[in-house]
């Protein structure tokens, strides 16, 4: 199967800033695995859009995968409170 090559939203690395590094060290990991499964164990489709949610602890990845182009782009990433904004 291909990789997939994945792209953040500028807004993401905002998101990020004020998550502790061994947290952000965790998810990091978690959206690198997305490249070779874009939809693990554990992720929910958001209804009405074409996006995914995944956990990591306390954490949400919201991203959207374009398996026609191989990618994944990843839009949000917070605590489930900052989220769903």
């Amino acid at each position: 199967m291909a990789e997939y090559e994945i792209f953040f939203r500028e807004s993401v690395w905002k998101d990020v800033e004020n998550i502790p590094e061994k947290d952000l060290i965790r998810i990091l990991k978690r959206i690198e695995r997305l490249k070779t499964d874009p939809r693990p164990i554990g992720f929910e489709k958001l209804t009405g859009t074409e996006r995914y949610r995944l956990r990591q602890g306390v954490y949400r990845i919201m991203y959207s995968v374009q398996d026609n182009a191989l990618t994944i782009w990843v839009v949000k990433v917070g605590q489930r409170k900052d989220v769903y904004r």
